[in-house]
């Protein structure tokens, strides 16, 4: 009996920690699909303006709620299996457990390769998008907006530079006028044009996406790590008590 309470204390101590990670995870996913004014909601509230590509974007939102709400059934199956001592919750608890922790370890791995890939994968859309840019920017209402809070967020002028607008319905509508973000303000005397842009010389939205994968990509991968390292721990302890559970009702 002893034995039995300490096992089912553990399982409570691990599937805790299981669950509250579900809570974090669905919370961030279902705020990033309601956010409209994020940078995913605005992709997927787009009519066709953006590169497929950049669209799948919206996807990840779903992926986040979708993980969270399996974490979550986890958790509640691991708790309430040990309290009723159910070998058939126990039994079903280890192999989504199991099956989860192969996902993530795949996933894992998958993070730390796009990490080095990411700049060839992200440069293929480089003509999708500056042709998109040109097309799309000053005229869609919906992807003009998607630019203007991308760059302003993180500080970048077009996808390599401000010669992404050359040519652009805003930059013809608007004789020679680029978007603010492409200009130091500090510096700039007037408008946003040509040679204010060149000068400025501010840094495409391409690169400050990759240095934002090679910061996030550790730590997600840390997040993943340490979430497998808890659903490795309540596996053991759930075929303990399982096989506990078996030899005193024998």
């Amino acid at each position: 009996m002893c034995c039995s309470g300490f096992l089912k204390i553990m399982m409570f101590i691990f599937n805790g920690g299981i669950f509250l990670a579900g809570v974090v995870i669905l919370g961030v996913g279902v705020w990033v699909k309601v956010d409209s004014g994020s940078l995913l909601g605005l992709v997927e509230d787009m009519d066709g303006g953006a590169p497929s590509g950049l669209s799948q974007l919206a996807n990840v939102a779903y992926l986040l709620i979708a993980v969270g709400a399996v974490l979550l059934l986890i958790g509640f199956l691991g708790c309430c299996g040990a309290v009723k001592e159910s070998r058939c919750m126990l039994l079903t608890f280890f192999s989504i457990v199991l099956i989860l922790f192969l996902v993530e370890v795949a996933g894992a791995v998958v993070l730390l390769v796009f990490d080095d890939l990411a700049e060839d994968l992200l440069g293929h859309l480089e003509g999708e998008v500056k042709q998109s840019i040109r097309n799309q920017y000053g005229r869609t209402e919906g992807f003009t907006s998607l630019w203007d809070a991308t760059m302003e967020k993180f500080t970048c002028c077009g996808y390599k530079n401000y010669t992404d607008f050359e040519g652009s319905f805003f930059n013809e509508q608007g004789m020679d006028l680029y978007p603010p973000t492409c200009c130091n303000l500090t510096i700039t005397v007037g408008v946003c044009n040509t040679l204010e842009a060149e000068r400025s010389n501010i840094d495409g939205c391409f690169q400050k996406l990759l240095q934002l994968i090679e910061e996030n990509a550790v730590i997600i991968v840390a997040v993943i790590l340490g979430i497998a390292a808890l659903e490795i721990a309540a596996m053991v302890v759930s075929m303990v008590l399982y096989k506990q559970i078996v030899l005193n009702k024998a």
